[in-house]
């Protein structure tokens, strides 16, 4: 009997069911807790940035971690489903690894799904008795080519496994023996993701005579067609086995604009207007060289002058300028004073705020 391929909401490709964990990812109801930078691989497409690469840091989501209550919060303010725990390798700090599992259980509860990503080479059978005690509820393998030792280890236990892996393009025949395997000794899902550039690994791939799959894309030319043939040979070769293709596209389109619309109604200020794509919209008044008396005395005179709320005007004193609703940022601009300037921003949500447009007037 030849299974279905089906096509997502997320417009990714499945065959059989999706893992918990992805279906959450989708949502953006999964915080992504970076546990370090550090790793016992060295693969040339990690596409780790290099903040991040080879630095013992932690991040949750985009914040980095100094607290406990970093995480918690975090996860709170994007109304965490679940957590995904990546890396670098999380079990190049395994003790870390499992005191935030233990500590996201508590906070939030047996219901909280929490998956962890990880390469295996450091891995043994008591570890992974002390993970699953902590409350993992799901690991995603990316085992050495060839060798599949850790996944028989792995399979014994009580929790999904699966694995999930880039698809490099001309690894046909490695990607379908990984899944043989995955299919005979019970394994619950294999995880397809399309190969990206990155700033941190494109000279790699370029010298390894990979391309972008078109100008508009991150994508490796020639993954995403590998991925639907394995899909194919899955479809009529497999019976128990799951495999979900996860294009590049889903990341921005579904899943990082969902968890940022999740967070945006919390953080939004009074004046801050959220986007359908979930960012933040607002007007600036620059004012060089002023200082922090000085921008108050400003606010209070555009307060009065053209009866801007109170509420609907703040002063950012770590940026030293004026922050307001953008749709006051004409008005300001036909009455304005010598010495402003003026702009519409558009930001991120995220702990880091990043503006992502910033449009002068």
């Amino acid at each position: 009997m030849v299974r279905k391929i089906q096509k997502t909401e997320a417009e990714s490709l499945l065959v059989g069911e999706m893992p918990e964990g992805c279906q959450l990812c989708i949502k953006g109801a999964k915080l992504v807790l970076f546990v370090t930078g550090l790793c016992s691989r060295y693969c040339y497409f990690c596409p780790i940035s290099e903040k991040r690469k080879d630095k013992d840091v932690t991040y949750a989501n985009e914040r980095l971690v100094k607290k406990d209550e970093d995480i918690i919060e975090e996860a709170k303010l994007m109304e965490a489903e679940g957590t995904g725990i990546t890396g670098g390798e999380p079990l190049a700090q395994f003790e870390r690894t499992l005191y935030y599992i233990k500590l996201l259980k508590k906070e939030f509860g047996d219901k909280h799904h929490i998956h962890l990503y990880t390469n295996g080479d450091l891995l043994t059978e008591a570890k992974l008795e002390k993970l699953v005690s902590a409350g993992l509820d799901e690991i995603r393998l990316h085992p050495v080519s060839g060798d599949f030792s850790i996944i028989e280890q792995v399979i014994k236990s009580k929790i999904d496994v699966g694995c999930e892996i880039p698809v490099i393009p001309n690894n046909k025949t490695g990607i379908i023996k990984l899944a043989e395997f995955l299919e005979n000794c019970g394994a619950k899902f294999l995880n397809l993701n399309e190969l990206e550039f990155s700033p941190t690994n494109a000279e790699a791939l370029l010298q390894r005579g990979l391309s972008l799959r078109n100008e508009i894309s991150t994508g490796v030319k020639g993954s995403e067609e590998l991925a639907k043939e394995i899909l194919e040979w899955a479809s009529d070769h497999t019976r128990r086995l799951s495999l979900h293709y996860c294009p590049a596209r889903l990341k921005m389109v579904f899943q990082f604009k969902n968890r940022l619309l999740r967070r945006a109604k919390h953080v939004a200020k009074p004046y801050e207007e959220i986007s359908d794509e979930g960012l933040l919209i607002k007007g600036i008044i620059f004012s060089e060289g002023l200082s922090a008396e000085q921008l108050h005395r400003l606010r209070n005179d555009l307060i009065e002058e053209l009866g801007i709320p109170s509420e609907l005007i703040a002063v950012d004193e770590e940026k030293m300028r004026l922050e307001t609703a953008w749709h006051f940022i004409d008005e300001i601009a036909r009455k304005k004073k010598s010495g402003l300037r003026l702009a519409v921003v558009k930001e991120y949500p995220t702990a880091d705020r990043l503006e992502i447009e910033v449009i002068p007037l």
